[in-house]
């Protein structure tokens, strides 16, 4: 009997349109049993879409760098330290590409009128601060964010994990690319969520659709990878579902559940 359902966001909850389709919202909010987002975003970047959908539940955010339950009270917020993360900042910048920082649900870039900057506000319906890394109120950083051309992210990732072999890296699309703490992935804060509430990892549904969503898919009792995810990904699932413009939450909620 599955006990919790957890979902990724862009790619998966949300179509190519970056809204929830009718027949998903409608089955997320029939459930019975609960429904947790897992998510890259921050908390900021994930709000809207519980407002929009009227959904009152628990999220994961920074790819398991911080957990909120449904009253937006912190469950676990781990990061890296400010040093740490001006010194991967100063490494970022002779690329070609733009910096995110994030902290609780604080949002810093060094250039609030970059386009790429701005593109992402627009998606996440959510705004940076312009600043540095020492403007942070907390001392711990949650994740760095880098926005790459596509044609760059694969060279950049490769850097990135040559130079800081100590962190958490990894491709969240073919433009993004995620940097936080050892041992923080999304397969590690659904144990611990999972922990806390005293429910059996088996008896857990997760859906994702890209490369930070492999380990949290492996480690549920049923992973179910979207039919949008990349090629190579698809060849590590035997559980998939239709692509997130065609229902592919609901499809594969309809047959498990029986809705």
């Amino acid at each position: 009997m599955y006990q919790i359902i957890f979902s990724d966001v862009d790619g998966t909850l949300l179509n190519s349109s970056h809204i929830v389709t009718p027949k998903t919202k409608k089955a997320i909010q029939n459930l019975d049993i609960p429904f947790v987002i897992v998510s890259a975003r921050s908390p900021s970047g994930i709000y809207p879409i519980l407002k929009d959908n009227d959904l009152h539940c628990a999220i994961i955010a920074y790819s398991g760098g911080l957990i909120l339950d449904e009253d937006r009270h912190v469950l676990f917020h781990q990061g890296i330290s400010k040093n740490e993360a001006q010194e991967i900042v100063d490494f970022i910048e002779p690329f070609d590409c733009s910096w995110c920082a994030y902290s609780i649900d604080e949002w810093i870039v060094k250039d609030k009128n970059d386009l790429r900057i701005i593109n992402e506000e627009n998606i996440v319906k959510a705004y940076a601060k312009q600043g540095c890394i020492n403007d942070f109120v907390d001392n711990q950083v949650n994740k760095i964010l880098c926005i790459c051309h596509k044609a760059q992210t694969n060279t950049i990732e490769k850097r990135l994990k040559e130079r800081f072999p100590q962190y958490s890296i990894v491709q969240s699309s073919d433009i993004l690319i995620e940097i936080m703490q050892q041992g923080i992935n999304k397969a590690t804060a659904i144990e611990r969520l999972c922990d806390i509430w005293h429910i059996d990892i088996n008896n857990t549904i997760a859906f994702g659709d890209n490369y930070n969503d492999y380990e949290m898919l492996k480690a549920c009792g049923k992973g179910i990878l979207m039919g949008n995810a990349p090629d190579d990904l698809k060849k590590a699932f035997d559980d998939m579902t239709l692509d997130n413009d065609h229902d592919g939450i609901y499809e594969a909620l309809k047959l498990i559940l029986e809705l």
